[in-house]
Formats: C-alpha cells, sequence, structure tokens
C-alpha cells in the first residue's frame, strides 16, 4: 500500500496511531528527533492528539519544527487529530499563538472543555459513512476558508476536514478498533500526492 508513515513521537497518543497503521499492513516510523525525520523518505506523516502547546514547544527545541513545517507546506501528506488539527491551522481563535500554519481553518482549542468534556459518539463522515468518535478534551473548527472540505460534524460543529495534503479531525480515530479513518487517509491524501 503506501510507503512509510512518520508519526510524530514527542508526546501524545502516537504508539495508538503506529498499531493502526501496522494493522493496515503500513509502517509507522516514530519521530523523535531530526534525523528520525530527514533520514527517512515519508510517504506521509501523522501528528497525534496530546497537549499541542508542549508539542510545540518541543518541536522547536528539537529544531524538527521548520522541515516539518516546510514539508506539509511542500505537499507532504499529514493527519492531524486533536493536538494535530491545532498544529496545522492557520489560526486558534482562544490562543495567539499558531504553529505550522498551514490549513486554512480557524480552530477551537479544548471546545468541549476539560477532562469532563470528553466523550465518545457515532457519526457520519463524508466518503466512509458512520464512525465512532472519540473526544478527549477536543478542539473543534469554528470556521473553514472555502478551499476546505467539511468531512464531518457533531452537533453542528466542524470536526474533520480536508485541504489538499491535509486531513484533521478533531476526534481520536486511533483510540477505537474503527481503521477507516486512517484507510481514509492513507486512500484519499497519501495517494494522490
Amino acid at each position: 500500500m503506501a510507503g512509510k508513515i512518520g508519526v510524530l513521537a514527542l508526546q501524545g497518543a502516537f504508539i495508538e496511531h503506529i498499531k493502526a497503521l501496522n494493522s493496515l499492513n503500513v509502517e509507522g516510523v516514530e519521530i523523535r528527533k531530526k534525523a528520525d525525520f530527514t533520514d527517512n523518505n515519508f510517504a506521509g506523516l501523522i501528528l497525534p492528539g496530546g497537549e499541542s502547546t508542549v508539542m510545540g514547544k518541543l518541536l522547536r527545541d528539537l529544531d524538527l519544527f521548520e522541515v516539518i513545517r516546510q514539508n506539509i507546506l511542500n505537499g507532504l501528506p499529514v493527519f492531524g487529530t486533536c493536538a494535530g488539527l491545532i498544529l496545522l491551522a492557520k489560526s486558534i481563535s482562544n490562543d495567539n499563538e499558531t504553529y505550522f500554519s498551514a490549513m486554512d481553518i480557524v480552530a477551537k482549542r479544548n471546545a468541549y472543555g476539560r477532562q469532563l468534556g470528553s466523550f465518545s459518539t457515532n457519526s457520519y463522515f463524508k466518503g466512509i459513512g458512520e464512525i465512532p468518535m472519540t473526544f478527549i478534551r477536543a478542539p473543534f473548527i469554528e470556521k473553514v476558508s472555502e478551499n476546505v472540505e467539511v468531512l464531518a460534524t457533531v452537533e453542528n460543529k466542524i470536526v474533520a476536514a480536508k485541504q489538499k495534503n491535509m486531513l484533521v479531525t478533531s476526534f481520536h480515530p486511533e483510540l477505537t478498533s474503527n481503521l477507516q479513518v486512517h484507510e481514509y487517509f492513507l486512500k484519499n491524501i497519501v495517494k494522490k500526492s
């Protein structure tokens, strides 16, 4: 299927993404330092959930930030879940800081509140159908530009979208046994680039 997929492994739910990729017979490679990224020719990249401010700081401290950002801006297929969505957003409505600023979306961090605002539901995902969605201190997307395709909403909030080489979800598909969102990334984002 796809070549190797890099998974940012600085913090957060990266192991679960690697297990999902392995279940689809795709090699997932942990990215912990600059050489992990630059020494591999990745077909795609996953930015997992976790704490976006911590990830942003570690990306800069480890000199990973700019090389990853340039690769994304140059078309490297990328899938951001939860904190990964925040890292990709051009604007964060309740934070002055942005990170990769690659996707034409406005994200709202911790939009459902703290840990108690975590929940699971089933909802429709365009091109897949109804799937389980697990939200943990999740953001949602407040606004998208016209070149962003909305893929899923929950309670009228945008929770999945794609733009060119970028796919984002507010929820954690890696925390369910359903592999369809990872398959969607591999077929529709990685394969098309």
